[in-house]
């Protein structure tokens, strides 16, 4: 089956579709690819960089900054900033510290035990991530979006945010049952909720927990969200991925495909070619044993560095226009 019959779209809800695996395989290049081919079929598309090291707006060759903007015809991008969202988080956390004596006095001493629960949430990056999936999950505004997803453990703990938002949530609506209207001076602290409105009961809470679940759900969700594990032909990048679906599995997360990267085509006149060739083809029988079960893809590796529209789309042609194996070592080798 071709990859791009593993698409699959609703009319009025949004599709996710992750790309994950170790750093350095090349997720970034297939994210953008897989973004621009689906804004070409006429797709609303956002494309969202969960990666601190950002190197989206480099593969696009066009700004992108923290909030999504329009970049070409049916494609928007964002670059999640751990930095800012670190800075707000820290910036609630400094406004819990500067609480009055009073406030102290009236029971929130209980304050160092409940920023030890603010801590021990996902970090700004995790958190800013999930916020938007939490956005674009509830808004339907795009058809699909594509999230191209920092190296593994870190991909892992994003996608492990609604099993812990879950708990986190929970002890919060044990701490508002406890100290009642003064609970509202954590409300910074609480992903999700409105800054602007008070926490005025359990019952807010409790919406924030069925949003919780709701983005659980869909992230279970075959139909709606699936992941695309990208690895290179080297050990590490195998036995890491192979982990890597395990987790998935746990998660209730499907993996669709495994697109193997930078295959080393057999150029016969260069030896170090040909070793590594050889190398490679071991490592291809490797994936084919690890990932049975799973639909695998081979992409070549390419002359030049994939980067700028116009070569993500030759990618994106490989990924998902079913080329001809020969001619796609002949494409690769000549761009």
């Amino acid at each position: 089956m071709a990859l791009k019959d593993y698409f699959k779209f609703n009319d009025d809800k949004t599709t996710f579709i992750f790309v994950g695996g170790k750093g350095g395989v090349g997720k970034t290049s297939v994210s953008a690819a897989t973004a621009l081919w689906l804004a070409n079929q006429g797709k609303k598309t956002l494309i969202v960089s969960t990666d601190p090291a950002h190197s989206l707006s480099d593969s696009l060759e066009v700004p992108i900054g923290h909030y999504p903007r329009e970049i070409k015809t049916n494609l928007y991008a964002v670059e999640i900033d751990p930095d800012e969202a670190m800075a707000q988080k820290q910036a609630a956390l400094e406004a819990q510290k500067a609480m009055s004596t009073q406030d102290k006095l009236m029971g929130l001493d209980m304050l160092t035990d409940q920023l030890d629960i603010a801590s021990a949430a996902p970090g700004a990056d995790e958190a800013a991530a999930f916020e938007i999936f939490l956005t674009v999950m509830t808004s339907n505004e795009y058809d699909v979006v594509v999230f191209d997803t920092a190296p593994t453990g870190h991909t892992l703990r994003l996608l492990s945010f609604p099993e812990v938002m879950d708990s986190w949530v929970g002890k919060m609506m044990t701490i508002k049952a406890k100290l009642g209207e003064t609970a509202n001076k954590l409300k910074n602290l609480i992903p999700f909720l409105d800054a602007g409105d008070d926490v005025q009961s359990t019952e807010e809470l409790e919406r924030t927990k069925r949003q919780i679940n709701e983005a659980k759900e869909v992230l279970a969700d075959s139909d709606r969200t699936t992941f695309k594990m990208v690895v290179i032909p080297e050990e590490m990048s195998i036995y890491e991925s192979e982990r890597a679906l395990e987790a998935l599995d746990k998660y209730n997360i499907t993996v669709d495909s495994v697109i193997v990267n930078q295959v080393m085509p057999d150029i016969s006149d260069c030896d170090f070619c040909h070793s590594r060739h050889e190398l490679q083809q071991k490592r291809l029988v490797l994936i084919d044993q690890k990932f049975r079960d799973q639909n695998v893809l081979q992409v070549p590796l390419f002359k030049d560095e994939v980067k700028g529209q116009e070569k993500l789309l030759n990618l994106a042609e490989i990924l998902y226009e079913d080329k001809d194996n020969d001619e796609v070592q002949q494409e690769a080798i000549q761009l």
